[in-house]
């Protein structure tokens, strides 16, 4: 699938109707989930005939790029019960046969099958202190391949450190810096919208727990 489509398909999910800060949701754009999952299988081949997990899915959009793409499976994970009700309606509309769980991320004990590649957008962090870095934690612990996340720009070291570090990835790479736009969704919002530098990183697991094909 060519960029522009997948952008373009993207683009006719339904978001939150009614975010919760608590939990930071904000919705992940077409332009940003295209680009993520389009570099994930055309640079490294990590979606295509793979069973993917999207961490704190959302209504969906980072799943949906990814079975677009050709993924074997994918797999849906986020506690809100409103967000998956929404993300269920977005794979139905779209002919996405999708498997969503409710859980908390930070509280997953994975027996499922074993996950290739896990895509996110976490909680950047700014609410729950740490709350990206548990999520990154957990994601390391889970894929066989690789991880691919959003993170600020301004908190790349601290990224980088703790997932080499204390996380055992064996990489970690900035793919690219993007600008994600946050749309006013919440009162404290000053101005309508506004835009944050954020990297796509990929990181990949120490240990390879799946076949590698």
């Amino acid at each position: 699938m060519k960029l522009k489509q997948l952008e373009s398909m993207l683009g006719q999910l339904q978001q939150f109707s009614n975010p919760k800060v608590e939990l930071e949701q904000y919705p992940t754009g077409p332009h940003i989930a295209s680009r993520m999952l389009y570099t994930a299988e055309n640079s490294f081949g990590d979606i295509s005939n793979k069973i993917v997990a999207d961490f704190g899915c959302g209504c969906g959009t980072l799943g949906a790029a990814a079975f677009l793409m050709g993924a074997e499976q994918v797999i849906g994970i986020d506690i809100d019960s409103e967000s998956l009700e929404i993300a269920s309606l977005n794979a139905e509309d779209l002919e996405l046969d999708i498997n969503f769980i409710q859980c908390d991320i930070r509280n997953l004990v994975w027996r499922g099958p074993i996950v290739d590649t896990v895509v996110m957008n976490p909680p950047f962090g700014t609410r729950t202190k740490g709350a990206d870095m548990d999520f990154l934690s957990v994601a390391l612990k889970i894929a066989s391949r690789a991880v691919y996340s959003l993170h600020k720009t301004s908190t790349r070291e601290h990224v980088k450190k703790a997932a080499l570090r204390d996380f055992g990835a064996s990489s970690a790479e900035v793919l690219c810096e993007l600008r994600f736009d946050v749309p006013r969704l919440y009162k404290f919002h000053k101005k309508r919208e506004m835009d944050i530098a954020v990297d796509l990183w990929r990181f990949a697991p120490k240990i390879n727990k799946g076949n590698d094909n």
